[in-house]
């Protein structure tokens, strides 16, 4: 998120799509409504009608499925109208430089495509540069080869008749939208977006919001006030837990993880990014400081220059395996796992196609449970369709403390590290999940010192120093992430000031790539110094009166609370909205007023660099040549999808996506079995697989069961009346539900013919209560986006009926 809650009060146009702000994100709304209360129009595209739409000063309907057609519509409408910001695209974007000339587009195509390997050779996608390594550039944006000019005929297709054909959205509704955002150009304006897995649960998932910054970098509003492209995350700590390296591919801070191929250190840090450009900040240059000094917080003096710092004990992903979420469950059903963890997770309801996920289980020899109730992955082996007497796995229970009953840290959405304090001890022998994994370890630690084992280096040279008194202490561990100052250094190469030995390092600038510094996460470190916890932090000092606080609690990186600040203002530093002044220059002091700056360094015009620091280039990426699946957004079908054919193109999906073919996994598109577009969602009352909210008396009261939301329209034509229960069907299963016969649901005219949309909410499983009905991921296939694997959830093919009978009562464990 670049921006966060608060600074949404300071937009003048809100988009949420790919999201339900009200009933997902209910006290993020409140700053919504405290910018329509200032004037500002607040948008909301989404398939269906929900309590954000009632609140939205305009609101449309889309298929699911198809927001790279709605944007691109309004990517072509922003350049048509000339609404884009011109200083900005031409000094903050790439949109100047110039492309390989061996790039091209043809046919949903982009060039370097191989059939045979669904994968592209992204060569030919290069930014052209000159003799010193410089990109390229035209800033009169005349050339035909330059990124605006390729962007312009990329999108000149999506004209308002075309994205109307393919999303159901109807033209004069699509030029609502284009003309409201649209009018955010303007530098006195800021338009901000929000959204969720409504955008990510696709196979273009990256792409859709790839769209958005393109849009957003247009029209001027990434690293402003009242700007940004902002997720909203599902729970309170998913950003804390992505910043950790809870995904495979990454180590805490988002550096890369150890591959095959990088054997060393040394060839480790070769794939640093690197620019030749001197205006060019290029933060990521730094990494090797930030491996170096992880390095030391994991293995502390057993990590010597001498050994790289441990380097070599890091486990190496092969050079392209992708070990997410779907391809683990897929090894797992294939029996590759003896173990699994299921930590703080309930996967049998959780996971895309999950009457699969709950077969894998069947193929493991053990498994631990973690969790603060039993949930239908710790009891999957007495669930509907499973013989207890034919399933292996032993399964553990470990009870552990519920948010209110520990200590610790949480990171929001907005990248604020806020401390929380414990309210209660847990009940039993339930413990946090700190003490499990704290006592856990030294136990394992301990077998590895007695038998040794297989390649016991790791775990043997693990720094495991978390205890105070005997117990588990969460202080030590929050210091250990920010980082220490491992030796005497007198003086330091950035402020030429001493630091002693085991004082806490202030920020990442003085982390070092010699082992003389520790930092268990670099974008954390400043969190916890020698002024104290910073995320305890409670004072409502608002210098700047846009809502940044800086001094409650703490904010990554470094306290700055907008990310790319420095875009906000012009060559000489003054804010070119001067009523949303973010950050201005003071040139007499020769420092910067206002957010923390994305870096010390002047303003562009007095020998300055460019805003967007950890970019390799400097500048926003309008053409982005880093993904699997093309520089550009391109409109693809989902996998299931209702129409024969792509309207936009000859592919008809995402050509890269991974198809998983074998066992359970099957697929049907344009297939008359199935034939009505169907999504899974939250809603306000219960929390992603129920696990914590189904044992409240009082939520369950609100929400009872599983309901499947269809249109009057559609409910005519199958005989439905509102409150029937009715069967809910896939290629991969099937589910009982209420049916919500509504008015919120509306059919869509899509190439010509009627398509129908139903929806149901994820929350529920057959362990309780009773009745309740079972998850909506027994729907789901396992097909994701292939930059991130994220399942595609939000759009697939159904069908329902009515219920011929009552059903039998459940059976299984008892509430």
């Amino acid at each position: 998120m670049t921006n966060h809650y608060i600074d949404f009060r300071n937009a003048d146009v809100i988009l949420n799509m790919g999201g339900n702000v009200a009933e997902n994100h209910p006290v993020s709304f409140k700053w919504i409504q405290a910018a329509r209360d200032k004037g500002a129009t607040f948008i909301h595209v989404d398939p269906r009608f929900t309590r954000t739409s009632t609140k939205a000063d305009i609101f449309v309907r889309l298929r699911s499925g198809t927001d790279i057609a709605f944007l691109g519509g309004m990517i072509k409408y922003i350049i048509d109208h000339k609404l884009y910001d011109d200083f900005y695209v031409k000094n903050y974007t790439n949109a100047a430089t110039l492309v390989n000339p061996k790039y091209g587009f043809n046919d949903g195509l982009f060039s370097g495509y191989d059939s045979a390997k669904r994968s592209y050779d992204a060569s030919t996608w290069a930014l052209e540069k000159d003799e010193k390594g410089i990109p390229k550039e035209d800033k009169t944006l005349a050339d035909e080869r330059c990124v605006f000019q390729l962007l312009k005929k990329h999108y000149d297709r999506y004209t308002l008749e075309k994205v109307s054909e393919i999303t159901g959205t109807p033209k004069e509704d699509l030029v609502k939208v284009y003309q409201a955002y649209g009018s955010t150009g303007a530098p006195n304006k800021a338009g901000t977006e929000l959204y969720a897995m409504g955008w990510t649960q696709h196979t273009v998932g990256v792409q859709n919001i790839r769209a958005m910054s393109i849009i957003q970098s247009l029209l001027g509003n990434m690293g402003i006030a009242g700007g940004g492209v902002n997720a909203l995350r599902g729970e309170s700590n998913v950003q804390g837990s992505t910043d950790q390296a809870l995904l495979f591919h990454i180590l805490p801070g988002y550096l890369p993880n150890p591959r095959a191929q990088w054997a060393t250190l040394a060839d480790y840090n070769k794939t640093t990014p690197a620019s030749k450009d001197p205006r060019s900040v290029n933060w990521w240059k730094n990494r090797p400081k930030y491996v170096a000094s992880l390095m030391k917080a994991m293995y502390g003096e057993k990590a010597t220059k001498e050994n790289e710092f441990g380097y070599g004990w890091l486990p190496k992903l092969d050079p392209t395996q992708d070990a997410s979420w779907l391809n683990l469950f897929d090894e797992m059903y294939k029996g590759t796992f003896t173990g699994f963890f299921a930590w703080g997770m309930n996967p049998a309801c959780s996971g895309a196609h999950a009457g699969k996920v709950r077969q894998a289980l069947t193929k493991l020899d053990w498994m631990v449970n973690v969790n603060v109730f039993d949930n239908e992955t710790g009891s999957f082996w007495m669930g509907p369709g499973m013989n207890p007497k034919k399933i292996k796995t032993e399964v553990f229970e470990l009870p552990c403390a519920a948010f209110l009953e520990k200590e610790g840290s949480i990171s929001n959405s907005g990248r604020w590290m806020q401390w929380r304090y414990k309210c209660t001890n847990p009940p039993g022998e339930a413990k946090p999940d700190g003490d499990i994994m704290f006592e856990l370890f030294k136990k394992v630690q301990a077998l590895y010192q007695k038998d040794k084992g297989k390649f016991p280096e790791p775990i043997l040279s693990l720094k495991w120093d978390y205890e105070t008194k005997g117990h588990f202490d969460i202080h030590k561990v929050a210091k250990d992430i920010n980082g220490y100052f491992l030796e005497d250094i007198a003086e330091h190469p950035v402020d030429k000031k001493a630091y002693k030995k085991g004082t806490l390092v202030p920020s990442f600038v003085f982390l070092l790539d010699d082992g003389r510094t520790s930092s268990g996460n670099w974008i954390y470190c400043a969190s916890y110094t020698e002024a104290g916890n910073m995320a305890a932090r409670r004072k409502k000092t608002d210098p700047t009166g846009l809502g940044l606080y800086p001094e409650w609690s703490w904010a990554w990186p470094v306290n700055r609370r907008i990310i790319y600040n420095r875009a906000s203002v012009d060559l000489e530093g003054k804010p070119r909205n001067p009523q949303r002044a973010l950050l201005s220059w003071d040139a007499a002091g020769k420092k910067w007023v206002g957010d923390i700056p994305d870096g010390p360094a002047p303003p562009m015009g007095d020998k300055g660099v460019y805003p967007f620091i950890m970019k390799p280039d400097g500048v926003a990426a309008i053409f982005g040549p880093g993904l699997k699946d093309g520089p550009f957004p391109e409109h693809y079908e989902p996998l299931e999808c209702p129409l024969e054919k792509n309207l936009m193109s000859g592919q008809m999906i995402n050509p890269v996506v991974t198809l998983f073919k074998e066992g359970l996994d099957k697929y049907a598109s344009c297939d008359p079995r199935f034939p009505f577009v169907c999504s899974t969602y939250r809603v306000t009352e219960h929390w992603q697989t129920g696990v914590l909210t189904r044992w409240l008396p009082w939520l369950i009261e609100a929400e009872p069961q599983l309901f499947v939301e269809m249109s009057e329209e559609l409910g005519k034509l199958k005989g439905i009346k509102n409150g029937e229960r009715v069967i809910v069907s896939t290629q991969r299963g099937q589910v009982e539900a209420v049916a919500m016969v509504t008015g919120r649901l509306k059919p869509f005219r899509v190439a010509g013919q009627e398509i129908h949309q139903i929806g149901l909410p994820y929350h529920y499983g057959w362990i309780f209560p009773k009745d309740g009905g079972d998850s909506a991921n027994l729907l789901t296939p396992t097909v994701g986006d292939p930059n991130t694997m994220i399942p595609e959830s939000k759009a697939f093919m159904a069908n329902v009926v009515k219920a011929t009978k009552k059903p039998p009562a459940q059976k299984g464990k008892k509430a």
